[in-house]
């Protein structure tokens, strides 16, 4: 594989371009979109690749970004990329009635680490706005980004969670999680609210992600544990925001679930090991292997959508060049080896 010359404008427009899947199903879904909550790490992508395929597919679509944006270089990207940026705290007092309608909304809004001791906060950003939110909205259609840990951890030679298996929550965050996915499915059925709910484990960016964490574990010459979570899915980041604006054509009265993860399942050791050798760096593991891990099954996902557009070994070298070039780091870890639920 050819290096790329890694830039963040490189990495930004791989994020960005939408696929032929992409174009023609934005084509087909009616009205203008609203992303809430989209400041955070997957956000003002999802936006532009929702624009950029409205205008790639020759639709007058309008789509908006909906955020406190404290970080003010997101919004002035988003801006010149077409995107109507609304700043807004979504917890204030009728901020939700001060938007605009919608006919379709994407909601990515929620909190999840610093949840440890401040356990009310997230259950006010998990549960109550979701509430809020799915009364405010209910004649639109939703996708609900959720989490892929409210499953119970699988055998890692299972092939992972399907949509089938019963949620299992461990820990405040996830329970809350599952309370927003409750809380959409209730507008759903007795409110009559078009809803699908997205179950994600874990996106890739290059500059975040379970690869990341790996690679920068290695750097700093540290061991690599393997009693916490031997197993992973991850998915490019891309390709998670594309599932979830097709997804807005799946949202049905009775709120169908999908699982959004890669097919394959990646072992803790050998990605440390491909990593480390790509890195030109020595790896050092530390505890025995457990034998389940958050897993999850995204067959559903595959037979609707398509597989992802990129593989594990190929994220896996891009994280490595990615690094050795010099590449930014956005400082927020994944936590994936956490096993007890304390975030």
């Amino acid at each position: 594989m050819q290096p790329i010359q890694w830039t963040e404008d490189t990495l930004n427009q791989m994020l960005t371009q939408p696929s032929q899947g992409l174009i023609a199903d934005i084509a087909r879904i009616e009205g203008d979109i609203m992303v809430l909550g989209a400041g955070g790490k997957m956000g003002p992508d999802i936006c532009v690749l929702a624009k950029r395929a409205a205008q790639m597919a020759g639709v007058d679509k309008k789509v908006y970004a909906v955020s406190r944006f404290s970080d003010p270089d997101a919004a002035a990207r988003l801006k010149k990329e077409g995107v109507e940026v609304i700043a807004a705290d979504l917890m204030a007092e009728c901020a939700l009635e001060k938007l605009p309608d919608c006919e379709n909304i994407i909601f990515m809004a929620g909190k999840k680490f610093g949840t440890d001791g401040n356990e009310y906060q997230t259950w006010g950003a998990n549960a109550w706005l979701p509430c809020l939110a799915a009364k405010r909205y209910q004649k639109s259609r939703i996708v609900v980004f959720s989490s892929g840990n409210i499953y119970p951890k699988m055998p890692t030679c299972s092939g992972g969670a399907t949509e089938d298996v019963a949620p299992a929550p461990v820990g405040e965050y996830a329970m809350s999680c599952l309370a927003r996915e409750r809380t959409f499915e209730y507008a759903a059925k007795a409110l009559g609210a078009r809803v699908a709910i997205m179950r994600l484990n874990y996106a890739i960016d290059l500059r975040y992600g379970v690869l990341h964490d790996i690679a920068q574990t290695i750097l700093s010459g540290w061991a690599v544990d393997l009693s916490a979570m031997p197993s992973f899915n991850c998915i490019w980041q891309k390709d998670a925001n594309e599932a979830a604006i097709r997804l807005l054509l799946q949202a049905k009265t009775d709120a169908p679930v999908m699982n959004v993860t890669g097919p394959e399942t990646a072992g803790v050791r050998k990605t440390a090991l491909q990593l480390a050798q790509l890195l030109g760096k020595e790896v050092e593991f530390i505890g025995e292997e457990a034998p389940t891990a958050y897993l999850n099954n995204a067959g559903k996902m595959y037979s609707l959508l398509g597989y992802p557009s990129v593989s594990l070994d190929t994220m896996i070298v891009w994280q490595a060049q990615w690094l050795l070039s010099g590449g930014r780091s956005l400082g927020k870890p994944t936590h994936f080896e956490e096993r007890n639920g304390k975030y």
